[in-house]
């Protein structure tokens, strides 16, 4: 089951709040603390690393492995040989998005990891969450892990290719922090990508639900009643092509 399938029976502000958080630190260095903290709301992790594989197909090597970010506890221990890492194989031919766990042996100190990939040509955008040795991923826990990733997996993608675009510029400005104006921006630069024309009250009501914004509320912000909230929704969700709150917050993660 997606995360927009489920959000459709079981509303919650609070995630719709801290996925509005999420698409609007996308490029900036909050990123993963953001991601972190969405996710462990949802399915308890210690640990969160954001990385961007670059691979040669034809050699069976990763070329390059770029840290788009890390969140959480501090990981012991040396890093993984790239050449042998127990990832590399499970990720070299894939043609959908993936699920991978790596259970820690009981007498272990390094933790448990699930890993969601996803890929496009030969680059692979890969969460891995961590866990203590002493509680492994129930089956439950890695079923809404992967509804997750429907959500997670593109908005990575679209960081990495954020911060691509700095280092291609040449500059190094300091991170940009996520403000109340960022998601407005994003927002409109989706509506300008998808050539879609919203009202002004229509814009209002869609900004107002992604950050978790009640009807209730909008309608009270607005001084409109709560079947013309909804009205609003319905029509500027009609316009994107989806259904919807949930339909809402899935074309929003696509940007």
């Amino acid at each position: 089951m997606k995360l927009t399938d489920s959000l459709a029976h079981r509303p919650d502000p609070q995630l719709y709040l801290q996925l509005g958080e999420l698409i609007a630190s996308t490029g900036a260095q909050g990123f993963a603390e953001q991601m972190l903290r969405l996710v462990n709301a949802q399915v308890p992790v210690h640990r969160l690393d954001l990385t961007e594989w670059t691979l040669d197909i034809h050699q069976g090597a990763a070329s390059h492995i770029r840290l788009l970010g890390s969140a959480g506890q501090e990981q012991p221990g040396p890093a993984h040989d790239t050449l042998r890492h127990p990832l590399l194989q499970r990720i070299m031919q894939m043609d959908d998005p993936l699920l991978i766990e790596f259970k820690a042996p009981q007498d272990a100190q390094h933790p448990h990891q699930c890993h969601l990939v996803s890929c496009s040509g030969d680059r692979r955008w890969v969460i891995c969450f961590h866990r203590e040795p002493q509680r492994a991923f129930s089956l439950a826990e890695l079923s809404q892990l992967k509804s997750l990733s429907d959500t997670l997996l593109p908005l990575v993608e679209h960081h990495g290719q954020l911060l691509g675009q700095l280092t291609l510029a040449n500059a190094s400005p300091a991170w940009p922090e996520p403000d109340s104006g960022a998601l407005r921006q994003r927002f409109g630069q989706r509506l300008a990508q998808e050539a879609v024309r919203l009202s002004v009250r229509e814009q209002e009501v869609c900004l107002g639900l992604l950050t978790g914004g009640t009807v209730p509320q909008m309608a009270q912000k607005l001084n409109v009643k709560n079947s013309s909230i909804e009205t609003y929704l319905k029509r500027a969700t009609a316009k994107l092509g989806v259904s919807g709150r949930h339909g809402l917050t899935k074309w929003m993660a696509g940007a």
